[in-house]
């Protein structure tokens, strides 16, 4: 059950070393380390090609058609921190523009997830500042009805802890709990690894047949080469 008209002002935040150490590596390489979890719905896109995000959440709860709590949000945003929206109920509204990314960046949010609609994106893709959203929409919002800053929310149908980084880019949204960054970034960089030598051997010209050594598996279910 969502808590309302809560402001969480102390969060625990993961070693930014750790943030660091997860930051190199794209959303697919740590959702397959996390065991292929932690995904974000797929509708979650970039406003602008190449944004990228690696941070800290600070969390929102919104009620539908209402920015009120983006605002309240922004006291509590530190330095490297990415601010995560998620809404009571489905809403599309824009939410977000150019002035609230102003706002957030002057505190040192380095980026914005909401599960919501974003105007402006012209102005934030010239601000290089990354939102991904459920959609772009220029249906403004009001300042009326209490959400909450900082509690567990649920954006895109993924649970977000304050605290839990975010890495997000082109293929979409993936969280990772904050007590597992270090354990995540050390399991990232060795699938990087392991696909680095089995890029080099495709790129020689051998097979996923036999770089995965799948013809015994195939033959054993009855697949036959025929002329």
């Amino acid at each position: 059950m969502y808590e309302l008209g809560v402001v969480k002002q102390n969060i625990q935040r993961p070693d930014p070393a750790d943030v660091a150490a997860l930051a190199p590596y794209p959303v697919a390489t740590v959702h397959e380390a996390m065991g292929r979890v932690g995904l974000m719905r797929p509708y979650m896109r970039p406003i602008y090609r190449g944004a990228r995000i690696c941070a800290p959440a600070v969390t929102v709860l919104l009620q539908p058609g209402d920015n009120w709590m983006l605002h309240v949000a922004a006291e509590q945003v530190q330095s490297g921190d990415v601010v995560v929206a998620g809404c009571v109920t489905e809403s599309e509204d824009g939410f977000f523009g150019e002035l609230l990314a102003t706002s957030l960046r002057s505190r040192g949010a380095v980026g914005l997830v909401i599960d919501g609609g974003c105007r402006d994106t012209l102005e934030l893709e010239e601000m290089d500042f990354p939102v991904f959203s459920r959609t772009i929409n220029s249906k403004g919002t009001v300042k009326a009805t209490l959400g909450s800053v900082n509690i567990p929310v649920v954006c895109a149908n993924a649970l977000i802890n304050p605290g839990d980084v975010i890495v997000a880019d082109h293929d979409g949204v993936v969280v990772v709990p904050r007590e597992k960054v270090a354990t995540v970034a050390a399991a990232a960089k060795a699938r990087e690894d392991n696909e680095e030598a089995k890029r080099a051997r495709f790129a020689a010209g051998e097979l996923g047949l036999d770089i995965y050594d799948m013809r015994g598996k195939l033959a054993d279910l009855g697949l036959k080469y025929v002329d």
